[in-house]
């Protein structure tokens, strides 16, 4: 089973932006990476840090703690399986922009 989040307007990002909200006690950064839209958890999974304020290369973020680097889109650390931030899919519908999340995602 699956939830959609709405993205209030004022918080989605322009091409090259990103944006950092919560829901349900969750921390999600939005990215627009050449008008597409990725959404993943905001925390590192190492140490917990903000990923939304890493610096971001393309599609790559990355993490202003300790440098590790994240592919947007899989959320996995860059040439690795073994550490992974969670990644959402987004899907836009005219002008609403929803996260989706499995349930067992929005209340952990």
């Amino acid at each position: 089973m699956t939830q959609r989040i709405e993205v209030p307007a004022q918080r989605v990002p322009t091409v090259g932006g990103r944006a950092l909200f919560e829901h349900a006690g969750k921390s999600l950064a939005l990215f627009n990476i050449a008008g597409r839209l990725l959404a993943i958890d905001d925390n590192c999974p190492h140490q917990g840090s903000s990923l939304c304020a890493g610096q971001l290369d393309g599609g790559v973020i990355q993490c202003r703690a300790h440098g590790l680097r994240f592919d947007l889109a899989s959320g996995y650390l860059l040439n690795s399986t073994a550490l992974k931030v969670a990644s959402y899919p987004v899907e836009v519908e005219g002008d609403r922009v929803f996260i989706v999340m499995a349930c067992q995602e929005t209340l952990s």
